[in-house]
């Protein structure tokens, strides 16, 4: 049978099953070389591995040029890292990003990608990994130029894939997906993002402190500040043991300065770390005032990853801080139950994570802008969040200009999150409508 006809008998196949409500089989894996062709065709693609998959499926990655600058494409180039995982060219695409680099797993199917069945184009944002232009000028390392990134990726693909996409990433993945819709906003028919922070204001982050204070009980919140209060009441042996530690690791503390001010910072992180990734039975685990060094100091390290602090982890994420620092704003704590054993003014701002030879300026209208489209012009957005994930003190609104969107919270859940883990009716709307957008509105439940 002829390739064309065979695909033409595969539609008409699926467009039968939608209109009577039954769910499509997985489709035959097509031929190895027939994708890897069409893939190859594409211009500036080039498929530079094939990783073991599952029956039905083909894995690649893929490296995709870039213009550095998409303004002035003129002005040099550079590899962005991507892994398809194909299915068929008649399913829908979900372009994932973990707003980072590709992680160890970027095969792993994003819920989307599973709810619907689809393909999946996991993506390496620009700076991050081995995604990086050539140079020291960090000054393309913005929202827009990311999303561009994503916009050219997608009209290429596009030719493969005709059939619905729909964009999707946790945290800096979720933001990384709404900043696309916001200069691009016909790309994809639709977006999930999880666990998104929206820091409209990066001077005012009394929202996380006000959260902070109605997470948990009292005794658990109270018991969380004593710890940091004995954690810096010692923090002679603490500072001291951190420092051996790093020896031990070959790990240094140039960026931050030293491991006395990387562990004040770390303290002072304390609360935020706790509540985005312990849940409610981890109050439990609170070591109290009477804790002995050993453990006081192995409960600090644990919720705080303090590796996070030493010059070999900050360089890889330097982007991200850069970032931060730039146009995304972070949140810093007010911490007043600390005072008289904090050291270090000013240790919460970004500038202590960057390098000093990176220039940090701030663009308080970025996030600004985007807050407003999502009210005013937004369409087609689903977010879900954790009711006690503090990462989200501040995150995305919706407003009388927004269309055919949903705003959704995960019970006691925190930033680790899914639609599965919405109340039963959410979790039907919120999935009905990713189907909806994907073009499967008749297909049932999987």
């Amino acid at each position: 049978m002829k390739t064309a006809t065979r695909r033409l008998l595969t539609l008409v196949l699926l467009t039968a099953l939608t209109v009577t409500g039954l769910s499509a089989p997985a489709l035959a894996q097509p031929p190895d070389g027939d994708i890897r062709a069409r893939i190859e065709a594409v211009p500036g693609m080039r498929v530079v591995g094939e990783r073991p998959a599952a029956p039905g499926q083909i894995v690649l990655d893929l490296a995709y040029r870039q213009p550095t600058d998409h303004r002035h494409p003129d002005r040099g180039s550079f590899d962005q890292r991507l892994t398809l995982v194909h299915k068929s060219t008649l399913r829908p695409m979900v372009l994932y990003s973990n707003g980072y680099d590709l992680g160890p797993s970027p095969n792993r199917s994003a819920e989307p990608t599973q709810l619907l069945d689809a393909n999946q184009i996991t993506t390496e944002q620009r700076f991050f990994g081995t995604s990086r232009p050539e140079g020291s000028d960090w000054s393309t390392l913005t929202i827009w130029q990311a999303a561009s990134d994503h916009h050219r990726l997608i009209a290429a693909l596009k030719k493969v894939y005709r059939s619905a996409w729909i964009s999707t990433g946790g945290s800096k993945g979720g933001m990384t997906a709404v900043y696309h819709r916001r200069f691009y906003p016909e790309d994809v028919a639709g977006t999930v993002a999880y666990s998104a922070p929206n820091n409209t204001d990066d001077q005012d982050d009394t929202a996380y402190d006000a959260r902070l204070e109605q997470l948990g009980t009292p005794e658990c919140r109270a018991a969380i500040k004593t710890a940091q209060r004995e954690a810096l009441t010692r923090r002679e042996a603490m500072a001291e043991r951190y420092g051996r530690w790093a020896e031990g690791e070959k790990k240094t503390f140039q960026i931050i300065g030293s491991a006395d001010r990387a562990f004040e910072l770390a303290v002072l992180r304390l609360p935020m770390m706790f509540w985005m990734h312990q849940s409610t039975d981890g109050c439990a685990s609170v070591p109290p005032a009477t804790a002995t060094e050993d453990v006081l100091y192995a409960w600090v390290a644990e919720v705080t990853q303090l590796p996070v602090y030493t010059d070999q982890t900050l360089e890889a994420f330097t982007p991200y801080f850069y970032q931060l620092g730039t146009q995304l704003g972070y949140a810093q704590f007010a911490a007043p139950h600390l005072d008289g054993l904090l050291r270090y003014p000013g240790i919460q701002e970004m500038r202590a994570y960057v390098p000093k030879d990176i220039p940090l300026r701030f663009q308080a209208a970025a996030m600004a802008d985007i807050d407003r489209w999502v009210r005013r012009h937004g369409s087609s957005l689903m977010f879900v969040n954790g009711e006690n994930d503090i990462a989200v003190a501040e995150h995305f609104r919706l407003g009388a200009g927004t269309h055919d969107s949903y705003l959704f919270d995960v019970p006691d859940a925190n930033h680790h999150i899914s639609i599965k883990g919405l109340r039963p009716d959410d979790a039907e709307r919120a999935t009905t409508a990713l189907r909806r957008w994907a073009g499967q509105a008749g297909t049932a439940a999987r």
